[in-house]
Order: C-alpha cells, then structure tokens, then sequence
C-alpha cells in the first residue's frame, strides 16, 4: 500500500491494488464450491478429509504475480524509449513537473494520478483492523468475521471473495439494494444470490462507531446492529488524487466538493497544455476506460485530428459471486432517453447446476436485453444488455462489440446460438416481459 511519501510502482491501482490482485483472489476463492459441487458428479474425498487453505502461500503468490506485472511494465516502458521517474511529483508550471528535487520540463503535462479509496469519519475509523480495499488485499492473516461497509461494486466483490475462503461476511449498506446506479433487476437479483450464498445483508443500515473490544473490533450501526468482528472494510467510494500536486499555483481548475479535475471532451483542463484522464477526473471509474482516455489524448495532442473518448457502451463487470455484467443503459434510463423500450429478461437454473450441486438457487442466471420500441426513433436498437451469472464479464465483451456496431434486436434473434451455453439465451429472447415508456 502506498502513501504520499512511499513508492507506488508501476501499474497504478488497477495492478498493485486493484483490478488484477482482485481478480486473482476471486479465482481461489471459487475453488472450495468447485470441489464441493463435484459431489454432485459423483466425485468425493476421503472420510475425514477436507481442503485446507494457506492463507500466507495464497497471499505470497498473488504479491509475487503482481510484481512480475511491474517488471512487465517497466521493460514495455523502456522499449519505448520512456525516461521513468519514480517519487512525489509536482507541477511548478504550465509546462514544468517537479520530482524529488529534480525538474523536467516538455511540451504538454499529463495528469493521472488516479484516486484513493475514502474512510467514512465515524468514531474508530482510524482504529488498527479498519480497512480500505488498498489494506484488505494485503492483509497478513484471514478475518475469521469481517463486516464490510459499503454497496458498491467493490463492496460486493470483496464481500463474496472473503466468503468464498471461509470468512463470515456482514455486508452493511444504506441502500435497500446493492449496486446503486445499476440496473434494478440487476440489483434484485444480486441481492437474493448474496443472502442465498450466506453472507449476511445489512440492508438500510448505517454505521455510526467502530470501538476496540478485547482484541477484536466492535461494530455499531443505527438500527441497533453490534458485531463483533476481526476486521471492518470501508468501500464507500475513492476520492481523486488531485491533492498537493501544485495544480492550484498553475490555475488547474477542480470541482471543491470531490476534488476532480475538470476537463473538457478531449480531456484537456483549462490550462491549455495540462490534460488529465482516468479516475482523477471522476467520468468512467475503469482501468479500460482510462486507456481509451489516454490514446484518444496522445491523438490530440500530437496527431493533426483531436481525439475524444467516446463513453457510449462501455461494457463492464463486476466480480460478485455470482458476476454481474452490463453494457449500455438501464430500464430506467433507456426509456427516458428514447420514449419506449422493450424490455426481455430471462431467469434459468445453469446447466452445471442441474445436477444435484445443491447450488442452483444461488447461481440462478438473469439475463435482460432493452431494445427501443417499434414506432420509436432507433426502433429494435438493442440499448441495454444486463446480466446476473456465471461469465458474465465473458459474455459482455462481446456483446460489447455487438452494440458498438448498432445491433438491433432482430441482429440477435439471426444469430445462431452455441449450444448448450448461457450464452445462447441472448439469441432466444423471443418473448418480451414488458414494454417501458418515459415517466
């Protein structure tokens, strides 16, 4: 975990303390539902006999990838010829960067510092045990009870990982469903998975102090909730590092309340050679989203034709357990926009789990598709895809190119289905579960 005053490494949060580590402690956690399901193939252990985890070897492996993803890093930055700098930056003027005593000056300053996750200022906050996502991914010693605050996507994910390796989970937001933004029967669905799996919802709860407790750390919240727990996870948002970077002195304007800095659509600030992309300006919050950001930038500042990132249907995922993905708009926003939608959802017990797993409740698939109504401007323009279930960052991507290109409905009932998949369900949808028109 890295501070102002210690070293980052290459590979920004996504890297070292984001996406990839996320991902690859996603991956293990799974693993003790896959033996278990194996029971219902006929597979078994020896009497006495169960999987134990190491904890210390789990944790040293995931250190050890990301390490070698910030010598790949380095080596594609030196084949490049880029000069690499390592330490606190600050920009002196609209075209100087000062690091560690040492001023380097060019044509145009990039700013991508990112953002950091936020602690809620209740009492304890700050207690030893209070954690961020930065801390939970490196934590040297699995919480027998974590209580996690927050939910979002990085609330939920984290969430289903720490039940996945035996933790009990107490997930607590303010919110009657998880996922705020997100697509209502995404929501729904989600939260009737996670309850169904064995973490425990705090749903409409807010919490109000954290206090030490005979080693162990006492949770309160403003519905009379008290948990004894080992550790609390605070994710409730992330705050862009714009902070202490001299952007003030140069006249870089940013927003007072959440600090971003504000950019225009080819993501230059109101200086004319300081630009900024990804989550230090608060748009879209993801890696991929970033690097768009970032090529679109370099075609502006040194191609004879402006770049602009272009932010409609932005597939994404989100690694719950089961996984969300979603790409386009929601019921609510689709109908808002075009006037009427047409709205198909299909639920389905997975294939896998039609043998006797004993899981098929809580790895129940939803899969929603929104297209604009005949009679409607864009008529049978596929506008929202949404989806609860095994793969389903998989399947979005290339649904992704699907609704980049245009697609309409009748383009996904033509397709000829894999079968048998989940995915097939996206070209069988032939019965519509109800039309939507503007509020």
């Amino acid at each position: 975990v890295s501070t102002k005053l210690t070293a980052g490494g290459l590979g920004g949060t996504c890297v070292i303390r984001g996406c990839v580590p996320k991902k690859l402690l996603i991956y293990g956690s799974h693993l003790l539902e896959d033996i278990k399901d194996g029971a219902g193939y006929g597979w078994s252990l020896p009497d006495g006999v169960s999987p134990s985890l190491d904890w210390d070897k789990l944790i040293e492996a995931k250190n050890a990838e990301v390490t070698r993803l910030n010598g790949i890093y380095k080596k594609l930055l030196d084949g490049a010829g880029v000069q690499h700098f390592e330490g606190y930056a600050r920009i002196v003027d609209p075209h100087t960067v000062e690091v560690n005593g040492r001023t380097h000056t060019a044509k145009y300053i990039c700013v991508a510092t990112g953002g950091r996750a936020q602690r809620l200022p209740i009492p304890g906050c700050d207690l030893d045990g209070v954690l961020t996502s930065d801390e939970a991914l490196a934590l040297p010693k699995k919480p027998e009870k974590l209580v996690v605050v927050g939910g979002g996507y990085i609330a939920v994910e984290f969430a289903g990982f720490f039940h996945g390796y035996g933790t009990e989970v107490h997930l607590v937001f303010r919110q009657d469903k998880p996922l705020r933004g997100f697509d209502e029967d995404v929501r729904e669905h989600l939260l009737e998975l996670t309850k169904a799996k064995g973490i425990h919802v705090h749903a409409g709860e807010n919490p109000l102090s954290i206090e030490e407790a005979d080693g162990k750390l006492k949770f309160k919240t403003d519905k009379g909730t008290e948990l004894l727990v080992d550790n609390v996870m605070f994710a409730t948002g992330r705050k862009p590092s714009s902070q202490d970077l001299g952007l003030e002195d140069v006249g870089v304007k940013t927003d007072p309340k959440s600090g971003k800095i504000i950019v225009d659509e080819f993501s230059r600030t109101n200086v004319e050679s300081i630009f900024a992309i990804g989550d230090v300006t608060d748009r879209i919050q993801l890696t991929p989203v970033a690097l768009m950001e970032g090529m679109a930038m370099a075609k502006t500042m040194f191609s004879e034709e402006p770049g602009k990132p272009d932010y409609d249907n932005v597939p994404s995922a989100i690694f719950s357990q089961p996984p969300c993905g979603t790409c386009g708009l929601t019921e609510e926003a689709a109908a808002e926009k075009y006037g009427s939608v047409d709205v198909y959802v299909t639920k389905f017990k997975p294939m896998k789990h039609t043998m006797p797993t004993g899981r098929g409740e809580e790895e129940k698939m939803m899969m929603k598709l929104i297209c604009v109504s005949e009679g409607f401007e864009d008529a049978g323009k596929v506008v929202g895809c949404h989806m609860v279930g095994a793969e389903a960052g998989e399947m979005m991507q290339g649904i992704g190119i699907a609704m980049k290109a245009g697609a309409k409905k009748a383009d996904f009932d033509a397709t000829v289905g894999i079968h048998p998949t989940a995915a097939e369900e996206w070209c069988t949808m032939r019965t519509k579960t109800r039309t939507t028109t503007k509020a």
